[in-house]
């Protein structure tokens, strides 16, 4: 028998919580709103998804329902990992037995690989049972790739209607569930009987609407990289002598950059979604950091934190302008190129391709930067951006104008940087009790909306800051988070990646205090996640959504 951690064995015992629709079993009411629309190019929309565009939203209510035909379920989970997959799993299991007991779960292995390969498991109540309330994705696995093909979506159905299955459950983020969209229509119109229902899982924060108060595992994530931020807080107070450059996840949004600040006040966090909006230059950051580092040293704390985003370099317009510039050049004359053996010629040639304002865009990098820019490419030839050590980046350009400084006498003070990348850390971790649950009752009402007859759904939980007895449980038609966008010279329908909002009340909150916590040691240190003891300290929110639901009810 596998060993597990004490921790794990007390967890397992763990029941996840429910909104009051679902506690009866799966067998709900299913209420509908309105016709819906799209978030985007409304009328692209309804072209593309002629069978599911304008399905109306659903809310569940208390059923005394009879129970129903037995199912068989397929899920898949596609992606990066998250938080609180397995109690999604888990609760679709809960809920297609509460269903029928005779239902049946098939998990494909490796994400939607699996599913086109035929790579399966039935998971039956072991298997489910071993893995509540753990981190990972490691019950089935997951993987990257897309489903988007007519060849994928036949497999699919073959492979589905072999196994009997009247519907999939996709467990991913924007895309992934832009990819179920895709085959739940594909379904649809073809009048093929297999349902397809999308869950919210990412990280980043970014997969998140009006009618998707946060998608799973950012929670968790969050928490750890605030335990560990404060670790390094502690650190930075008690050795007096360091500033930490942080880089956290997160390279289409800042959310999580953001929720860690608000819940461990570090002296510096840069925002991408402002430097953009701002139009700030590299050297702008730059300056601004090492204002705040000069300011410190006179108060005599020649040590702070600062958080930086991972996709931050993408925000920046005159860095965004080099990295398409490198892009093109590159691709174009890549075979050139590679016939530099000595790495100063490389450069040269690449700065003779580039404009003047590039290059002195260039120029103005580390030497280590500039290398990355240019030999670590993706298999498509672009640039690796999420790889780049934007946190060593900062580090020394700021060690570099903070030493001019002290030239014309502006600086006065010691400084030396430790840099660090919170990443995978933080994606496998055991999901907090609001992850736990809110996974949990995502799975069931997926089992819901397969109860109730709906396709092209993503489940939706909400009222999540309030006690579970609040919560409530339905659907959103995925075609209403859609906009279509340019990709590789085509129109594509994808979810609106949801951004940090500059008027948001999380923004605000943080902007209203920055300047406080800059020049004062006014570190929180959050600690580990708590699993056990008083509500007030298990069952948290995150600061963002506690925030944004508190605007609302204003």
């Amino acid at each position: 028998m596998k060993k597990i951690s004490v921790l794990q064995a007390q967890r397992s015992a763990y029941q996840p919580k429910l909104p009051p629709a679902l506690t009866a079993g799966a067998i709900v009411k299913a209420v509908e709103g309105k016709a819906t629309t799209a978030a985007g190019d409304a009328a692209k929309i309804k072209k593309l998804f002629p069978a599911s565009y304008g399905s109306p939203e659903v809310t569940f209510k208390m059923s005394g329902a009879s129970k129903c035909p037995a199912v068989n379920v397929a899920v898949i989970l596609s992606g990066g990992q998250a938080p609180g997959g397995h109690n999604v799993i888990a609760g679709i299991f809960d809920g297609i037995k509460s269903l029928n007991s005779r239902s049946k779960l098939y998990g494909f292995l490796r994400g939607p690989d699996g599913l086109i390969k035929n790579e399966f498991i039935e998971l039956k109540k072991d298997i489910i049972d071993a893995y509540r309330n753990t981190g990972g994705f490691d019950m089935i696995g997951s993987g990257r790739t897309k489903l988007e093909t007519e060849e994928h979506f036949k497999a699919t159905q073959a492979h589905c209607e072999a196994l009997k299955i009247s519907a999939l459950v996709v467990i991913g983020g924007d895309d992934s569930n832009t990819n179920a969209c895709l085959l739940a229509e594909y379904f649809k119109s073809r009048q093929i009987p297999i349902q397809v229902i999308g869950c919210p899982k990412t990280i980043d924060g970014d997969l998140k609407n009006a009618h998707i108060e946060t998608s799973f595992g950012f929670d968790t994530a969050c928490r750890v990289y605030s335990e560990l931020i404060g670790n390094i807080c502690r650190d930075a107070n008690s050795a007096k002598k360091y500033w930490h450059f942080i880089k956290l996840m997160g390279r289409s949004a800042s959310h999580i950059a953001l929720e860690c600040a608000l819940q461990t006040q570090p002296n510096i966090a840069i925002v991408s979604e402002e430097v953009a909006a701002r139009k700030l230059t590299l050297g702008a950051i730059v300056d601004d950091m090492a204002e705040i580092i000069a300011a410190r040293a006179r108060k005599g704390c020649n040590f702070g934190v600062a958080l930086i985003p991972e996709g931050l370099i993408e925000f920046i317009p005159e860095m965004k302008k080099l990295i398409a510039a490198l892009n093109d050049i590159l691709a174009k004359e890549a075979e050139e190129f590679k016939k530099f053996k000595d790495i100063a010629d490389s450069l040269d040639f690449v700065r003779s391709r580039l404009s003047k304002e590039l290059t002195k865009v260039f120029n103005s990098l580390p030497a280590g930067i500039q290398l990355q820019l240019c030999l670590d490419r993706d298999p498509h030839g672009n640039v690796q951006v999420s790889q780049i050590e934007t946190e060593k980046l900062l580090a020394e350009m700021v060690d570099k104008r903070l030493k001019e400084m002290a030239e014309k006498k502006q600086f006065k003070g010691k400084f030396s940087s430790q840099s660090h990348f919170f990443g995978y850390e933080g994606r496998c971790a055991a999901p907090s009790n609001y992850d736990a649950d809110y996974c949990y009752s995502l799975g069931y009402t997926a089992a819901s909306l397969i109860g109730t007859g709906y396709t092209g759904y993503m489940a939706s939980v909400r009222n999540t800051t309030q006690p579970s007895s609040k919560w409530t449980a339905g659907g959103v038609p995925i075609t209403m988070m859609m906009n279509v966008e340019r990709r590789h010279g085509e129109d594509k329908p994808v979810i609106r990646k949801a951004l940090c909002e500059l008027e948001g009340a999380p923004f605000k909150y943080f902007v209203k205090h920055r300047a406080r916590w800059a020049v004062e040691t006014d570190y929180i240190y959050p600690g580990p996640i708590q699993y056990f003891g008083p509500s007030e300290v298990c069952d948290l929110v995150t600061k963002t959504l506690e925030l944004e639901q508190q605007k609302k009810k204003k």
